[in-house]
Protein backbone atom coordinates (compact mmCIF):
# COMPACT_ATOMS: atom_id res chain seq x y z
CA UNK A 1 0.00 0.00 0.00
CA UNK A 2 3.01 2.72 0.89
CA UNK A 3 4.46 1.47 -2.72
CA UNK A 4 1.20 2.34 -4.21
CA UNK A 5 0.78 5.65 -2.39
CA UNK A 6 4.23 6.99 -3.54
CA UNK A 7 3.52 5.86 -6.95
CA UNK A 8 -0.09 7.51 -7.19
CA UNK A 9 1.53 10.50 -5.63
CA UNK A 10 4.01 10.39 -8.31
CA UNK A 11 1.81 9.77 -11.30
CA UNK A 12 -0.61 13.26 -9.73
CA UNK A 13 2.79 15.22 -9.86
CA UNK A 14 3.91 14.06 -13.36
CA UNK A 15 -0.14 14.46 -14.66
CA UNK A 16 -0.14 18.23 -12.98
CA UNK A 17 3.01 19.33 -14.75
CA UNK A 18 1.71 19.00 -17.82
CA UNK A 19 -0.69 21.84 -16.64
CA UNK A 20 2.70 23.41 -15.57
CA UNK A 21 4.30 23.31 -18.74
CA UNK A 22 1.30 24.91 -20.59
CA UNK A 23 1.47 27.55 -18.37
CA UNK A 24 4.91 28.24 -18.74
CA UNK A 25 4.62 28.53 -22.42
CA UNK A 26 2.50 31.87 -21.93
CA UNK A 27 6.03 33.48 -20.79
CA UNK A 28 9.05 31.48 -22.33
CA UNK A 29 9.89 29.62 -25.10
CA UNK A 30 9.86 25.79 -25.11
CA UNK A 31 13.61 25.35 -24.97
CA UNK A 32 14.14 27.59 -22.40
CA UNK A 33 11.76 26.17 -20.35
CA UNK A 34 13.03 22.89 -20.50
CA UNK A 35 16.52 23.84 -20.30
CA UNK A 36 16.47 25.55 -16.89
CA UNK A 37 13.43 22.55 -15.75
CA UNK A 38 15.91 20.10 -16.28
CA UNK A 39 18.84 21.60 -15.04
CA UNK A 40 17.19 21.97 -11.99
CA UNK A 41 15.74 18.84 -11.73
CA UNK A 42 19.53 17.69 -11.95
CA UNK A 43 20.88 20.06 -9.40
CA UNK A 44 18.09 18.76 -7.14
CA UNK A 45 19.20 15.00 -7.52
CA UNK A 46 22.77 16.13 -5.85
CA UNK A 47 21.85 16.22 -2.45
CA UNK A 48 20.76 12.32 -2.54
CA UNK A 49 23.94 11.45 -4.92
CA UNK A 50 25.99 12.98 -2.32
CA UNK A 51 23.99 11.20 0.45
CA UNK A 52 24.25 7.54 -1.15
CA UNK A 53 28.32 8.24 -2.24
CA UNK A 54 28.72 8.91 1.82
CA UNK A 55 26.70 6.39 2.78
CA UNK A 56 26.61 3.84 0.33
CA UNK A 57 23.76 1.00 0.07
CA UNK A 58 25.03 -1.56 -2.28
CA UNK A 59 24.87 -5.10 -2.33
CA UNK A 60 26.74 -8.12 -3.80
CA UNK A 61 24.29 -8.42 -6.15
CA UNK A 62 24.45 -4.27 -7.30
CA UNK A 63 27.23 -4.23 -9.98
CA UNK A 64 27.78 -1.16 -12.24
CA UNK A 65 29.60 -2.31 -15.21
CA UNK A 66 28.78 0.43 -17.68
CA UNK A 67 30.08 4.46 -17.51
CA UNK A 68 27.04 7.13 -16.10
CA UNK A 69 28.88 9.61 -18.07
CA UNK A 70 28.61 8.01 -21.40
CA UNK A 71 25.22 6.13 -20.71
CA UNK A 72 24.27 9.92 -19.30
CA UNK A 73 24.79 11.61 -22.13
CA UNK A 74 22.85 9.02 -24.21
CA UNK A 75 19.96 9.05 -22.57
CA UNK A 76 19.88 12.65 -22.25
CA UNK A 77 20.14 12.94 -25.94
CA UNK A 78 17.55 11.06 -26.59
CA UNK A 79 15.56 12.87 -23.46
CA UNK A 80 16.16 16.18 -25.10
CA UNK A 81 14.12 14.97 -27.98
CA UNK A 82 11.41 13.46 -26.35
CA UNK A 83 10.87 16.53 -24.38
CA UNK A 84 11.47 19.28 -26.83
CA UNK A 85 8.53 17.85 -28.91
CA UNK A 86 6.27 17.39 -25.92
CA UNK A 87 7.19 20.88 -24.67
CA UNK A 88 6.60 22.61 -27.81
CA UNK A 89 3.25 20.16 -28.83
CA UNK A 90 1.59 21.36 -25.95
CA UNK A 91 1.88 24.94 -27.08
CA UNK A 92 -0.94 23.67 -29.72
CA UNK A 93 -2.94 21.14 -27.93
CA UNK A 94 -4.42 20.65 -24.28
CA UNK A 95 -2.53 19.45 -20.86
CA UNK A 96 -4.80 16.82 -21.05
CA UNK A 97 -4.36 15.49 -24.89
CA UNK A 98 -0.93 15.70 -24.31
CA UNK A 99 -0.51 13.27 -21.40
CA UNK A 100 -2.90 10.62 -22.91
CA UNK A 101 -0.32 11.00 -26.39
CA UNK A 102 2.38 10.71 -24.25
CA UNK A 103 1.46 7.95 -22.21
CA UNK A 104 1.16 5.32 -25.55
CA UNK A 105 4.50 4.35 -24.48
CA UNK A 106 2.71 2.10 -22.15
CA UNK A 107 1.34 0.33 -25.08
CA UNK A 108 4.76 1.34 -27.49
CA UNK A 109 7.32 -0.46 -24.76
CA UNK A 110 6.22 -3.74 -25.13
CA UNK A 111 5.11 -3.48 -29.15
CA UNK A 112 8.85 -2.80 -29.20
CA UNK A 113 9.78 -5.86 -27.57
CA UNK A 114 9.20 -7.35 -31.49
CA UNK A 115 12.39 -6.23 -32.44
CA UNK A 116 14.29 -8.25 -29.31
CA UNK A 117 12.44 -11.09 -30.02
CA UNK A 118 10.01 -10.93 -27.25
CA UNK A 119 6.40 -12.49 -27.06
CA UNK A 120 3.60 -10.67 -27.20
CA UNK A 121 0.94 -11.72 -25.14
CA UNK A 122 -3.09 -11.34 -26.32
CA UNK A 123 -4.10 -8.84 -23.83
CA UNK A 124 -1.04 -6.82 -24.94
CA UNK A 125 -2.69 -6.49 -28.71
CA UNK A 126 -6.29 -6.15 -27.75
CA UNK A 127 -4.73 -3.36 -25.81
CA UNK A 128 -2.77 -1.77 -28.49
CA UNK A 129 -6.23 -1.90 -30.61
CA UNK A 130 -8.12 -0.66 -28.20
CA UNK A 131 -5.85 2.53 -27.65
CA UNK A 132 -5.20 2.97 -31.50
CA UNK A 133 -9.32 3.39 -31.81
CA UNK A 134 -8.70 5.81 -28.81
CA UNK A 135 -6.13 7.63 -30.23
CA UNK A 136 -8.17 7.83 -33.28
CA UNK A 137 -11.15 9.48 -31.15
CA UNK A 138 -9.18 11.28 -28.78
CA UNK A 139 -6.97 13.18 -32.01
CA UNK A 140 -8.41 12.61 -35.81
CA UNK A 141 -11.30 15.40 -36.19
CA UNK A 142 -14.57 14.47 -38.53
CA UNK A 143 -12.40 15.41 -41.97
CA UNK A 144 -9.42 12.55 -40.82
CA UNK A 145 -7.13 15.83 -39.92
CA UNK A 146 -4.75 15.51 -37.12
CA UNK A 147 -4.02 18.52 -34.83
CA UNK A 148 -0.11 19.60 -35.44
CA UNK A 149 0.30 19.58 -31.61
CA UNK A 150 -0.92 16.19 -31.62
CA UNK A 151 1.24 14.64 -34.03
CA UNK A 152 4.44 16.39 -32.27
CA UNK A 153 2.89 14.58 -28.93
CA UNK A 154 2.88 11.13 -31.31
CA UNK A 155 6.13 11.58 -32.53
CA UNK A 156 7.40 12.44 -28.83
CA UNK A 157 5.72 9.49 -27.95
CA UNK A 158 8.10 7.92 -30.14
CA UNK A 159 11.10 8.68 -28.37
CA UNK A 160 9.78 8.20 -25.09
CA UNK A 161 9.45 4.41 -25.66
CA UNK A 162 13.41 4.80 -27.11
CA UNK A 163 14.23 6.36 -23.57
CA UNK A 164 12.69 3.88 -21.60
CA UNK A 165 14.19 0.84 -23.41
CA UNK A 166 17.81 2.22 -23.02
CA UNK A 167 16.60 2.91 -19.27
CA UNK A 168 15.61 -0.48 -19.18
CA UNK A 169 18.34 -2.01 -20.94
CA UNK A 170 21.50 -0.13 -18.81
CA UNK A 171 19.61 0.50 -15.61
CA UNK A 172 21.53 -2.27 -13.72
CA UNK A 173 24.19 -1.45 -14.50
CA UNK A 174 25.03 1.91 -13.72
CA UNK A 175 24.55 3.93 -11.23
CA UNK A 176 20.46 5.43 -11.29
CA UNK A 177 21.00 8.53 -9.89
CA UNK A 178 24.09 9.76 -12.06
CA UNK A 179 22.59 8.15 -14.76
CA UNK A 180 19.73 10.43 -13.94
CA UNK A 181 21.46 13.79 -13.07
CA UNK A 182 23.88 13.40 -16.25
CA UNK A 183 21.07 12.52 -18.62
CA UNK A 184 19.10 15.84 -17.25
CA UNK A 185 21.82 18.14 -17.30
CA UNK A 186 22.91 17.12 -21.09
CA UNK A 187 18.79 17.72 -21.88
CA UNK A 188 19.13 21.39 -20.12
CA UNK A 189 22.60 22.02 -21.62
CA UNK A 190 20.96 20.86 -25.26
CA UNK A 191 17.64 22.67 -24.76
CA UNK A 192 19.54 25.95 -23.30
CA UNK A 193 21.54 26.14 -26.59
CA UNK A 194 19.19 25.57 -29.02
CA UNK A 195 17.20 28.45 -26.49
CA UNK A 196 20.04 30.88 -26.98
CA UNK A 197 20.23 30.09 -30.33
CA UNK A 198 16.50 30.28 -31.45
CA UNK A 199 14.60 32.15 -29.12
CA UNK A 200 14.78 35.72 -26.67
CA UNK A 201 15.60 34.55 -22.80
CA UNK A 202 15.08 37.65 -20.71
CA UNK A 203 14.99 37.36 -16.47
CA UNK A 204 11.68 38.86 -16.57
CA UNK A 205 10.41 36.27 -18.81
CA UNK A 206 11.94 33.57 -16.49
CA UNK A 207 10.39 35.32 -13.07
CA UNK A 208 7.06 35.47 -15.31
CA UNK A 209 7.24 31.21 -15.75
CA UNK A 210 8.89 31.15 -12.04
CA UNK A 211 6.18 28.56 -10.28
CA UNK A 212 5.72 26.45 -13.56
CA UNK A 213 9.49 26.23 -13.79
CA UNK A 214 9.90 25.11 -10.64
CA UNK A 215 7.08 22.75 -10.01
CA UNK A 216 8.19 21.41 -13.72
CA UNK A 217 12.03 21.26 -12.39
CA UNK A 218 12.22 20.61 -8.75
CA UNK A 219 8.47 18.90 -7.96
CA UNK A 220 8.10 16.68 -11.86
CA UNK A 221 12.10 16.09 -12.06
CA UNK A 222 13.55 15.27 -9.12
CA UNK A 223 10.88 15.32 -6.32
CA UNK A 224 9.05 12.92 -8.51
CA UNK A 225 11.73 10.72 -10.01
CA UNK A 226 13.06 9.91 -6.21
CA UNK A 227 9.02 9.28 -5.16
CA UNK A 228 9.08 6.79 -8.45
CA UNK A 229 12.69 4.99 -7.05
CA UNK A 230 11.56 4.58 -3.74
CA UNK A 231 7.80 2.98 -4.76
CA UNK A 232 8.90 0.78 -7.51
CA UNK A 233 11.54 -1.04 -4.84
CA UNK A 234 8.24 -2.76 -3.30
CA UNK A 235 5.91 -2.41 -6.61
CA UNK A 236 5.97 -5.08 -9.50
CA UNK A 237 6.88 -3.06 -13.01
CA UNK A 238 3.33 -4.12 -14.40
CA UNK A 239 1.34 -2.76 -11.19
CA UNK A 240 4.07 0.29 -11.22
CA UNK A 241 3.50 0.89 -15.05
CA UNK A 242 -0.44 0.84 -14.64
CA UNK A 243 -0.53 3.30 -11.24
CA UNK A 244 1.64 5.71 -13.46
CA UNK A 245 0.00 5.41 -16.10
CA UNK A 246 -2.74 7.72 -13.93
CA UNK A 247 -0.38 10.79 -14.76
CA UNK A 248 -3.50 10.89 -17.86
CA UNK A 249 -6.08 11.11 -15.83
CA UNK A 250 -4.56 13.84 -13.06
CA UNK A 251 -3.61 15.86 -16.45
CA UNK A 252 -6.93 16.12 -17.37
CA UNK A 253 -8.36 17.11 -14.12
CA UNK A 254 -5.91 19.33 -13.55
CA UNK A 255 -6.14 20.85 -17.58
CA UNK A 256 -9.82 21.47 -16.50
CA UNK A 257 -9.81 22.89 -12.91
CA UNK A 258 -6.92 25.25 -13.74
CA UNK A 259 -6.69 25.78 -17.18
CA UNK A 260 -10.68 25.92 -18.28
CA UNK A 261 -10.00 22.78 -20.85
CA UNK A 262 -12.70 20.73 -21.63
CA UNK A 263 -13.00 17.67 -23.82
CA UNK A 264 -15.29 16.76 -25.90
CA UNK A 265 -17.80 13.54 -26.03
CA UNK A 266 -15.39 12.28 -28.73
CA UNK A 267 -12.14 13.35 -26.95
CA UNK A 268 -13.45 12.14 -23.88
CA UNK A 269 -14.30 8.49 -25.41
CA UNK A 270 -11.11 8.14 -27.13
CA UNK A 271 -9.41 9.12 -23.85
CA UNK A 272 -11.19 6.13 -22.11
CA UNK A 273 -10.93 3.76 -24.96
CA UNK A 274 -6.77 4.88 -24.51
CA UNK A 275 -6.50 4.49 -20.56
CA UNK A 276 -9.10 1.29 -21.08
CA UNK A 277 -6.04 0.14 -23.40
CA UNK A 278 -3.02 1.08 -21.66
CA UNK A 279 -4.50 -1.21 -18.69
CA UNK A 280 -5.09 -4.30 -20.94
CA UNK A 281 -1.89 -4.09 -22.13
CA UNK A 282 -0.19 -4.50 -18.95
CA UNK A 283 -2.99 -7.33 -17.81
CA UNK A 284 -1.08 -10.48 -18.38
CA UNK A 285 1.93 -9.39 -16.54
CA UNK A 286 0.03 -8.59 -13.01
CA UNK A 287 0.38 -11.21 -10.13
CA UNK A 288 -2.53 -11.18 -7.53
Amino acid sequence: MRANLLLLTTAAIWGLAFVAQRVGMDYIGPFSFNGIRFALGSCSLLPLIWFFHRYPQTTAAQTNTLPATRMGLLAGLILFIAASLQQIGIVYTTAGKAAFITCLYIVLVPLAGLWLRHRISFHTWAGCLLALVGLYFLCVKEDFSIAFGDMLELAGALFWTAHILLIDHISRKVDSLKLAAIQFATCAALSLAVALAIETLTLESILQAGVPILYGGIGSVGIAYTLQIIGQKNASPAHAALILSMETVFAAIGGFLLLGEILGARELTGAGLMLAGMVLSQRSQLRY
